[in-house]
């Protein structure tokens, strides 16, 4: 379970393909912290740490994560967000998040303003349900508020600090990220489906 509050920046460092699963090795900040076993979200992806080598880590998507995240699109250099699964006796920042990703996402819009950005995202039409004007959202595992929600589409403000500290400022416009919908939204959509 995570936050969506990004704790630091890893970059791709190296990517390998084994019977339709990809491995990366990612260079973090962070990896002296880590051990092996321990959860992380990448991306809003929550992937297993399987090997430690120096300031770098392995992990493995299979092919049911490649189909759902942008995670196929990863390429060596690239900077992901990361997160450590949260602690349960700390201030949840943002909303929980359990880095099963929903969708991926189309950027639409992106657009500067004084101090501050827009982006817009498109998502297929079947999750428009478990979106709500003000209501949390995690954008490559970026915890954020949407409005302007439409069935198949949303609206989020960037700060400055997250602007900075998040790998948001690299999407342009047509690029997929990984969306998670709101988790109690979600079970109450199937309380809902169960009693119907």
């Amino acid at each position: 379970m995570f936050t969506g509050i990004i704790e630091t920046i890893g970059i791709v460092r190296e990517i390998k393909e084994n019977q339709g699963n990809l491995s990366f090795w990612i260079e973090s900040p962070m990896t002296s912290e880590l051990k092996i076993d321990q959860s992380i979200a990448h991306n809003g992806i929550c992937l297993t740490i399987e090997e430690i080598m120096g300031n770098q880590f392995k992990v493995t998507a299979v092919p049911e994560t490649l189909d759902k995240t942008n995670a196929r699109n990863w390429k060596t250099g690239d900077q992901l967000n990361l997160e450590r699964a949260m602690l349960f006796n700390a201030r949840v920042d943002g909303h929980l998040v359990q880095g099963h990703v929903d969708t991926k996402g189309i950027c639409t819009e992106t657009r500067a303003l004084n101090n501050s950005w827009i982006y817009s995202f498109e998502f297929p039409s079947h999750f428009g349900h478990l979106v709500i004007e003000k209501g949390s959202i995690a954008v490559n595992g970026i915890s954020l508020t949407c409005y302007n929600v439409t069935k198949i589409g949303f609206t989020v403000s960037i700060i400055p600090y997250t602007y900075e500290h998040t790998n948001l400022k690299d999407v342009k416009l047509g690029d997929a990220v990984n969306l998670e919908f709101d988790l109690i939204g979600k079970y109450i959509n199937r309380l809902h489906q169960l009693r119907s």
